[in-house]
C-alpha cells in the first residue's frame, strides 16, 4: 500500500462499557465463586482490552501499523478503540510556522546577501509523512533552506541599470512574484512528504556586512544622480523659456555672448545646492 488509507475504528465509549463490566464482574465473580479462572479473566480485560483506547484530538492523527504492516489512519477526533497490538504514531494535521535561519547566499549578480524565509505549512498526506521520509520536520527545515538559496540565485538583489542589468523582478522589489516562486519551489519539494504548503514569504533580506555600507553608498549615488537629471532637464526647460519670452516681449537684445553668459548663470543658479546670492550692477551692461 502506497496511499493514505482513512479508517474509522470501534466506539471507544462502547469497548470501555465491556471494558468495565468484564474487570469489575471478573472481580466480583471471583469473591463470590472462588475460581482463578475470573482472575484471568481480570488480567485478560487489563492487559489486552485497555492497552486499544486511543483519544484523537481535532487536527491530529494517528498512524496504525500491526506488526510493520500499514493499517490506516484515524483523522477524525474522538475516542475510539483499536487492535492493541497496533502500532500508533502521532502525527499533527495543524498549520505550524517554520521561521528559517538567515543563510548567506549569492544573488544571480555574485552579491553576498543574507535572507531568511517564513514558511507556514502542515501535513497533508499521513502516510507519505511516515514513511516516504526519515523524519518530516527536518525534511521541511532542510529542502526549505535549498529552495531559499536556489530563489536568491534566480533574481537579483536590486536594479542597477547603470550597469545594464535592468532585471523586471528583483528581490527588493517584487515581493509578490518572489513569494509565488519561493512557494512554487517548495511545494515541489515538500510533495513527496506529503507537506502542503499554506504560506512562504522572505522574512528578511539585506545585503552582507562585508559590501553593505559599499551598497548603501552605491544607492545613495544612484539616488543623487537621478535627482540632478530631473534637476537639469527642468533648469533647461526654464532657462528655454526665459530667453523666448525675453525676446518675445522685446525686453532686452541679446547678442549670442550674453545669452550665453545668461545661460550660464541662470543654469548656476538653478542647478545649484545653495541659494544665490544676488549681484547688483549699478554700471553698465558692458562692466
Amino acid at each position: 500500500m502506497k496511499e493514505e488509507k482513512i479508517i474509522v475504528p470501534a466506539n471507544g465509549y462502547l469497548m470501555l462499557f465491556v471494558f468495565l463490566t468484564l474487570f469489575f464482574g471478573s472481580i466480583i465473580a471471583s469473591f463470590i465463586f472462588k475460581n482463578p479462572a475470573f482472575i484471568i479473566l481480570t488480567v485478560f480485560s487489563i492487559l489486552f482490552i485497555a492497552p486499544g483506547f486511543i483519544m484523537v484530538q481535532p487536527n491530529n492523527s494517528r498512524v496504525l501499523l500491526l506488526f510493520g504492516k500499514y493499517v490506516g489512519t484515524i483523522n477524525k477526533n474522538g475516542f475510539y478503540w483499536v487492535n492493541p497490538f497496533y502500532t500508533k504514531k502521532k502525527i499533527s494535521l495543524r498549520a505550524s510556522n517554520f521561521d528559517s535561519e538567515r543563510l548567506k547566499v549569492n544573488d544571480k549578480l555574485g552579491n553576498p546577501i543574507m535572507i531568511s524565509t517564513i514558511l507556514v505549512w502542515r501535513v497533508q498526506n499521513t502516510y507519505k509523512a511516515a514513511f516516504d521520509v526519515d523524519n518530516y520536520e527536518n525534511f521541511v527545515r532542510v529542502q526549505t533552506d535549498a529552495a531559499v538559496r536556489k530563489l536568491a540565485s534566480m533574481y537579483p538583489y536590486d536594479n542597477f541599470a547603470d550597469e545594464g542589468h535592468t532585471e523586471d523582478i528583483t528581490l527588493r522589489s517584487s515581493v509578490n512574484e518572489v513569494s509565488e516562486a519561493l512557494e512554487k519551489e517548495i511545494d515541489e519539494r515538500l510533495s513527496i512528504a506529503g507537506i502542503e504548503v499554506l504560506e512562504a514569504r522572505i522574512g528578511y533580506l539585506a545585503y552582507a556586512q562585508e559590501i553593505a555600507n559599499a551598497m548603501l553608498k552605491r544607492q545613495q549615488a544612484t539616488a543623487i544622480v537621478a535627482a540632478r537629471h530631473k534637476i537639469v532637464e527642468g533648469a533647461v526647460s526654464m532657462v528655454e523659456m526665459a530667453l523666448e519670452e525675453l525676446g518675445k516681449k522685446n525686453i532686452v537684445d541679446l547678442d549670442d555672448e550674453r545669452k550665453a553668459a545668461m545661460v550660464s548663470n541662470l543654469m548656476v543658479i538653478l542647478c545649484g545646492d545653495k541659494e544665490a546670492s544676488p549681484v547688483l550692477n549699478t554700471g553698465t551692461l558692458n562692466h
